[in-house]
């Protein structure tokens, strides 16, 4: 039996006093699913929300936003959007995005199956997928983010030469990501089964889930996946 996540304390004010910072939130956090399928759209200005027209990148899955945060302090001409379904978890980041003045993030509190709705066609440069669930159980393969139902949405959502940058440990979910990536039409760069072999790159920016694998010396799986129009 799956435990539920303890809703944090002052949950809604504290969600209110980050919303400068979120651009899109479905409803109870997650936009609902009939919704999309009647064609919504609240497309973000992305010149308004940052401030500037500067290239977006957008991380599926950011979790605690360890990752985004480190690569948007790294990289500050980019703009990065950092989407989390569950309302619970994104709070996090979101605090403490707020609390360093980190100006190039902006969070989205949705489904990686609405990103249509929000995300003008066209707009991105870059696109993360960092340890996203496998789910490897019979019958769940067309939920994984890549794929290729997905993938046909995020082809939309890329400028021409944009990238999905992709790292997991699942061998089996990685070597389905390649497949998928192919099937699709998008040419695979940089391809490796063991990214941190002889040291972790430097441009590499490393997650905390990916810590820990790595100090098990369990290899790390990453792939350029490149959308060629």
């Amino acid at each position: 039996m799956s435990m539920r996540m303890r809703k944090k304390r002052n949950f809604d004010a504290r969600m209110e006093a980050c919303g400068d910072l979120l651009l899109a939130k479905g409803a109870g956090g997650i936009l609902n699913m009939k919704e999309a399928a009647e064609n919504y759209r609240n497309l973000v200005d992305f010149s308004k929300a940052f401030g500037n027209d500067n290239p977006v990148a957008l991380e599926i899955g950011c979790g605690k936003g360890g990752f985004v945060i480190a690569l948007a302090k790294e990289t500050p001409n980019i703009n990065y959007l950092a989407l989390e379904k569950m309302s619970n978890v994104i709070l996090t980041p979101m605090e403490e995005v707020k609390k360093q003045g980190i100006d190039n993030i902006r969070f989205l509190n949705i489904r990686a199956e609405c990103l249509p709705c929000y995300i003008p066609e066209g707009s991105l440069d870059a696109i993360y997928l960092n340890f996203s669930t496998p789910l490897p159980k019979l019958g769940y393969a067309t939920q994984r983010l890549t794929h290729r139902n997905f993938l046909e949405k995020y082809k939309k959502l890329l400028k021409v030469g944009g990238r999905i940058l992709q790292k997991t440990d699942d061998r089996d979910f990685f070597e389905f990501s390649l497949g998928e990536y192919e099937a699709c039409g998008f040419a695979l760069e940089n391809v490796t089964y063991d990214l941190h072999e002889g040291g972790n790159p430097d441009w590499n920016v490393v997650t905390e889930y990916e810590q820990k694998w790595v100090e098990r010396g369990l290899p790390i799986h990453r792939v350029e996946a490149v959308y060629k129009g």
